[in-house]
């Protein structure tokens, strides 16, 4: 077996795929592009299903890519084993209804075996194959000459996620040898399926030849008309092979960022602290390629995610004596060592190290919340045990590992059950596992539609209405059909309606002919680029070949046309305001507004985002011509032009240019010149997730009618403040809001000599219960804030001092308690107490031992709260 690096072993296996008459397919941003069932590109073949379930039609039946790659249902074993990853790459080549599998076969054996590639010794593979599937049995053994003795015949052998393309699949294994095996148990670990280190599958082919739907049985399944091949093979796990590493970590991917861990780090690698070190060097690949690929640290969808992965590597770095931020450190480490096959990465360093140094930052501080909310659970937990609910919820919530709960816990003689834990981790799994087999799918291919090339003509960015002659007709259920009455969808030789792409919404309108009236509900592309029309018939019939006279809803088109010119516009100032890393991460335009979605790692303030509306409308009254152009895709690059970084670009773009301002790749309607856009009107701007932030507004009349509309609020805050007009309003606004501001200050000032009094005054009240002085006080309808003040003064004029308040309005009840530090040394917790008396009154509560608030439904009861509390105090 040849001695490979990293790098090379992933360009052997594309040059090879290459040989064969593959497309080397670019790998996709981690961050599913138009796939809303994703969070994250989570296998080779997740950027292609548009090519498998038949929507799109790839540029190449022959396909081969390195797909990076994250998964996280399985992280707390990332680090723990060989090979559990969150970030990893994923080797594959794909045949969409061209090759199957004699040649898919033959294709991964020659790779793995051949002198000319990799040059693994045959007698250390095995392969495990599809009981039923005596094709693969066959090509195994009589093509590649693969010894029976070594192929296991098992059922688990087939893919499928739910409804949509699967079929069998067939597994690659690589014998590591017997100081793999320490019990010496050989082939028995193969094939008895065992858990081992010995035999480890290498490559994994899936023919994906049936229509499967889990609801029937398997061999009901139908064949798919279009057979497709799916081969995935880990990068991280050939590379560990290759090289020899005892775990995938041991190799030259990952030891470079281990070794800069261990120049900061008080321990070395090995031992009990290999674990940490792995799990940060591979959290810190997920997060760097993750921001770098658009991606933000959030507390929701794969915001959290990230934030996720980010808190268990800094939680590992603690292991190792790492109590300042040092993950951000890491960051060019990384961009360096993956440099050869993702150079973006050197782009993103500085802002990357920005963003997750501020995140480490925040942790901190999460750290001692949780510490906060991990003491109020112990000091209520019941039977002297943490419930695993708990447990959990610091873990998944605040970042603390079992290990760290536990040893706070028993310091204060509570117990925690690792089997309570375990089982909401696996309730935790089980979601996932759910949402997945439902997201994951592949949709079911439609024959039909798939198989339909003639030819569709989209003429609307130059007109609005066209004459189309019906070339297609599907019914509400996707099957083709001659004739339409109801609802439907349809395809002309010739369409004036854009199909929604690229953020801008499709187009509405009409058709029409003699006697018929339909209406257009919706229009998508179809994988063989036609534009495919969703209609409802309010009148007549539509049969195939008939002429129809299309028009589309100009209004609509015109507002959205100039909305979408606009964003263009509004990228511009942004980076001019803003900073060159601002890049588009989604937009939205339809007929009422426009949204744009950037990334940004900090509110935009409201000087910057004025800055920006001015610059947008200075744009438009320039009056600058709107040019749009067909080139060559690297002569657009040249010329400077902005594309998505997640998108597929053909060969060809459009480019769009306004003037000297902006330049983008776009296929979407615009405007003729900036001038008609009219006016840009900012209406918010908020955050949809850490570092990420998204605009919303209006152009044209929609426009003048909001900003009518805050000058007619400003007309009626003049009216109210008996101004004659709205001329320096702002400044009369802002001299009685300092008016109130002072005149609060007042109040509160004298508040405060009114809660020294009252607490002089009922000091005098308080009881000597030898231990401590007690003060129990009923009152009524005062304020919680202001009890809670009195209770501070008290308590730190007497350190002995135990305050009980009961303040009654209506039939609530709201109990205020505080205790000196004397008294808390004497057993007192406040917390306790409030939380005692609020049950006695169908309430609940706590809080800390020297102060704490608890609430009540039934007043009824507080003489009963009152005895009980006192009695309690009283046995001290």
């Amino acid at each position: 077996m040849k001695q490979l690096t990293g790098n090379q072993i992933r360009q052997m296996f594309l040059d090879y795929f290459k040989s064969k008459g593959h497309m080397i397919e670019p790998g996709a941003s981690l961050i599913p592009h138009n796939d809303p069932t994703l969070l994250w590109i989570n296998a080779g073949v997740a950027a292609l299903k548009k090519y498998f379930d038949g929507s799109e039609k790839p540029a190449s039946n022959r396909i081969a890519n390195a797909q990076k790659s994250i998964r996280t249902n399985d992280i707390e074993n990332v680090g723990r084993t060989a090979r559990h990853h969150t970030f990893f790459e994923m080797l594959g080549n794909f045949s969409i209804g061209d090759y199957f599998k004699d040649e898919a076969i033959q294709f991964a054996w020659e790779f793995l075996t051949s002198e000319e590639w990799m040059g693994i010794d045959k007698d250390r593979l095995y392969v495990s194959v599809y009981t039923d599937d005596a094709r693969a049995y066959e090509v195994w053994t009589t093509i590649c000459g693969v010894d029976p003795s070594h192929i296991l015949k098992t059922d688990d052998n087939f893919w499928e996620i739910g409804k949509g393309p699967g079929g069998p699949d067939s597994e690659i294994f690589f014998d590591r040898g017997e100081k793999y095996d320490p019990e010496g148990l050989g082939e028995k670990l193969f094939f008895d399926e065992m858990e081992n280190d010995r035999y480890v599958e290498v490559w994994n082919v899936v023919f994906s030849q049936y229509d499967c739907d889990p609801s029937i049985d398997r061999k009901d399944y139908k064949e798919l008309p279009q057979k497709n091949i799916d081969t995935g093979m880990g990068l991280e796990r050939l590379v560990a092979l290759v090289q020899d590493g005892e775990t995938n970590f041991d190799t030259d991917l990952f030891l470079p960022i281990i070794r800069a861990t261990e120049a900061m780090a008080k321990h070395p690698y090995e031992g009990e602290y290999k674990m940490a070190y792995r799990v940060i060097a591979d959290h810190v690949r997920t997060v760097t390629f993750a921001l770098s690929d658009g991606a933000n640290f959030s507390n929701s969808g794969r915001g959290y995610v990230l934030r996720r992965v980010l808190r268990r590597a800094v939680r590992y770095g603690l292991k190792l004596g790492l109590d300042e931020p040092f993950l951000y450190k890491l960051v060019p480490v990384v961009a360096d060592l993956m440099e050869d096959f993702y150079p973006y990465l050197q782009e993103h360093v500085e802002f990357n190290q920005k963003l997750i140094k501020v995140e480490e930052e925040t942790f901190k501080k999460t750290l001692k919340v949780g510490q906060a909310l991990l003491d109020d659970e112990i000091s209520k937990a019941k039977d002297g045990k943490l419930s695993g609910e708990v447990v959990f919820k610091l873990y998944d919530t605040y970042g603390f590992p079992f290990e760290l709960t536990q040893e706070i816990a028993e310091e204060s003689g509570i117990t925690v059950s690792h089997e309570d834990f375990d089982a909401q981790m696996n309730k935790q799994k089980e979601r996932a596992r759910n949402a997945r087999n439902v997201k994951d799918s592949f949709a079911s291919q439609n024959e039909e539609l798939m198989n339909f090339n003639e030819p569709s003509e989209f003429i609307g960015y130059d007109h609005l209405t066209c004459d189309g002659k019906i070339i297609a007709l599907f019914n509400a259920e996707g099957k083709m059909v001659d004739s339409l009455e109801d609802e439907g969808m349809i395809i002309l030789d010739k369409t004036c309606f854009y199909a929604e792409s690229g953020g801008q919404v499709a187009d509405k309108g009409t058709f029409s002919a003699d006697g018929v009236d339909v209406e257009v509900l919706d229009v998508q592309k179809t994988r063989n680029k036609q534009h495919i029309h969703t209609v409802k018939i309010n009148g007549g019939v539509l049969e195939k070949g008939m002429s129809l006279h299309g028009e589309v809803n100009v209004k609509d088109r015109l507002a959205t046309t100039a909305n979408h010119s606009c964003t263009h516009l509004l990228q511009s100032a942004l980076v001019k305001v803003l900073g060159d890393h601002i890049h588009q991460a989604g937009s939205y335009n339809c007929p009422e507004y426009l949204r744009f979605d950037f990334n940004h790692y900090e509110k935009v303030t409201a000087e910057q985002l004025a800055e920006v509306e001015r610059i947008v409308n200075e744009y438009i009254s320039a009056a600058y011509p709107v040019t749009k152009e067909i080139m060559p895709i690297e002569e657009a690059k040249k010329s400077g032009a902005t594309a998505l970084f997640d998108e597929k670009y053909g060969d060809t773009v459009r480019v769009v240019t306004m003037g000297d301002v902006s330049k983008e790749f776009c296929a979407g309607c615009h405007v003729e010149n900036t001038a008609q856009i009219g006016l840009c009107k900012i209406i918010s701007e908020e955050s949809i997730g850490s570092d990420s932030r998204r605009i919303t507004a209006k152009t044209k009349f929609a426009a003048y009618q909001d900003f009518a509309s805050e000058h007619a609020m400003l007309e009626n805050i003049a009216d109210s403040a008996k101004q004659k007009g709205i001329k320096n309003i702002d400044t009369k606004v802002e001299a009685a809001y300092k008016t109130m501001h002072d005149m609060q200050k007042e109040i509160d000032n004298l508040k405060n000599q009114i809660f020294t009094l009252k607490s002089k005054e009922w000091a005098t009240e308080a009881k000597d219960f030898g231990k401590v002085n007690v003060l129990i006080k009923s009152v009524s309808g005062m304020d919680a804030g202001a009890l809670k003040d009195i209770v501070s003064n008290l308590k730190a004029n007497d350190d002995k001092m135990v305050v009980f308040f009961v303040n009654t309005n209506g039939e609530k009840v709201v109990f205020v308690s505080g205790a000196g530090k004397e008294a808390v040394k004497a057993g007192v917790h406040a917390g306790q107490l409030v939380k005692k008396a609020a049950q006695i009154c169908s309430g609940n509560g706590g809080g800390k031992p020297d102060m704490a608030q608890a609430g009540g439904k039934d007043a009824s009861k507080v003489d009963e709260a009152i005895n009980a509390i006192t009695e309690e105090l009283k046995s001290l």
